[in-house]
């Protein structure tokens, strides 16, 4: 079979690779329909990604079809369509106990530890993989696993009805984030430094959109929580100075969630972490979301609505990173069709 494997940085291979076999009563053997192409995809492919190791099939957002299946699987049939839920974890460690599986003390990402879905055919215990409605287009079921970034994020918020939120960074992620926000009930700011990704933002629901190399977002969330500042704050953009944004516009007894890995230092003071009691979370992967998503994905109730603007073959997948690469303003989210 076809796979792609990035063998170094800058360095794309489209394999060929044994086909996967069903060694568990547990497994399912799966044919990959469409693979998203995340950030971190592209980190891998530049070779930043610090937690990677390389050669690597990459590719974590996945959908496809069932064509085969253990004794012991119980809720999954051939022909059913799922998508993947990418983490591997012991269920042994301290996280797991809390059940918090996403960071797992031995956690293994799908397409980043492992190798991952951008391939033919792939093999999942039935654990890994969730179900969705087959009359669902692939191009909706493939954005899952985005979309349980931004469920994750706004759970980690404690996001509620009628909170006000700032979204920082109207990317991918930052909409995904939104979509759930809103879902949520709550009123949304959301800040980038494009104004096509804002207008994008606006018809999926923003309340307010500031262009944050233009205005100030300080003054702006100001005057839309008369004073207040927001409830809750998701940095979407990872800067060490949007971190230290969040800290300062959060309001009193509000949640800051961070989702970089940016090594580089932010300088907080303690004193309004300590004065407006501020709950500050990190937010990495997802924990139980999937089934949420799904959900909200067989309802109708999450739509891509032009969140896919590009899709490209598995023959054309190095000119899909090149496109990436150069057109970062094009491209909101690009899917390898694998037919």
């Amino acid at each position: 079979m076809k796979a792609l494997q990035v063998k170094g940085p800058r360095e794309l291979a489209v394999i060929e690779a044994e086909l996967p076999k069903i060694k568990s009563t547990q497994d399912v053997l799966v044919k990959v329909k469409r693979v998203g192409i995340c950030g971190s995809d592209m980190h891998i492919y530049h070779g930043t990604n610090p937690l990677a190791t390389l050669p690597r099939v990459v590719g974590h957002e996945v959908t496809g079809e069932v064509v085969d299946i253990g004794s012991d699987v119980k809720n999954i049939r051939v022909g059913d369509h799922v998508v993947v839920e990418p983490i591997r974890y012991c269920g042994k460690c301290y996280a797991c106990r809390k059940g918090r599986q996403n960071v797992c003390a031995l956690l293994s990402v799908f397409g980043v530890h492992e190798d991952g879905g951008m391939r033919e055919w792939l093999v999942l215990p039935e654990k890994q993989l969730h179900v969705v409605d087959s009359e669902l287009p692939w191009e909706e079921a493939v954005m899952a696993e985005p979309y349980t970034i931004g469920a994750q994020a706004v759970w980690r918020g404690s996001v509620a009805q009628g909170d006000t939120v700032l979204i920082q960074g109207a990317g991918p992620i930052g909409i995904c984030i939104l979509k759930l926000a809103k879902l949520h009930g709550a009123a949304v700011l959301i800040t980038d430094l494009s104004e096509s990704r804002l207008d994008f933002a606006r018809e999926n629901g923003a309340d307010v959109t500031v262009n944050a190399a233009k205005e100030d977002v300080r003054q702006r969330v100001s005057e839309w929580t008369n004073g207040e500042g927001a409830n809750v704050v998701i940095d979407a953009v990872c800067l060490p100075s949007t971190f230290e944004l969040s800290i300062e516009v959060v309001s009193e007894a509000g949640h800051v969630v961070v989702l970089g890995f940016d090594e580089r230092f932010s300088s907080i003071s303690q004193l309004p972490i300590t004065k407006k009691e501020i709950t500050i979370t990190g937010s990495r992967l997802q924990t139980h979301q999937f089934p949420k998503v799904v959900d909200l994905l067989n309802s109708g109730k999450l739509r891509a609505n032009g969140l896919i603007t590009h899709t490209f073959t598995l023959d054309q997948v190095r000119e899909a990173f090149e496109f990436i690469e150069n057109n970062p303003d094009q491209v909101r989210k690009a899917v390898i069709i694998f037919d």
